[in-house]
């Protein structure tokens, strides 16, 4: 199989529409609800991306980015936040975190396996 990518979102839909996008373009993908449930996926499977939602319950987007980051495993990791927020304070917020690259919801099939290939291949 293909590169592994973790989804993050409390959207169900949102997560399956992710996942359908990358699987037929040949990754492999695991996904998460929020940021707890991430952080516990990605323990047990080495991921080569992320993408987050920003706005989730338990565990937000930033903490998310925050806690992989602290991580030796996931200093380099690229990490997409994939959210419905476009202000300006919430990208700084993202980036300052650690935040590869933004994309606001909703999102073209198309582009989001563009800003994928060109981070991973």
């Amino acid at each position: 199989m293909g590169k592994k990518i973790l989804s993050v979102d409390d959207s169900a839909s949102v997560r399956q529409m992710v996942a359908f996008t990358l699987r037929s373009a040949g990754y492999e993908v695991i996904e998460a609800c929020d940021g707890r449930d991430a952080l516990g996926q990605i323990k047990s499977a080495s991921v080569d991306m992320v993408i987050t939602d920003l706005n989730m319950p338990v565990m937000d987007g930033v903490e998310l980015i925050k806690a992989l980051r602290s991580e030796p495993a996931f200093k380099f990791t690229p990490i997409v936040m994939l959210t419905t927020e476009s202000g300006v304070d919430k990208k700084t917020a993202g980036r300052e975190a650690g935040a590869t690259g933004w994309m606001v919801k909703p999102f073209k099939p198309e582009e989001l396996l563009s800003v994928v290939k060109r981070l991973i291949g």
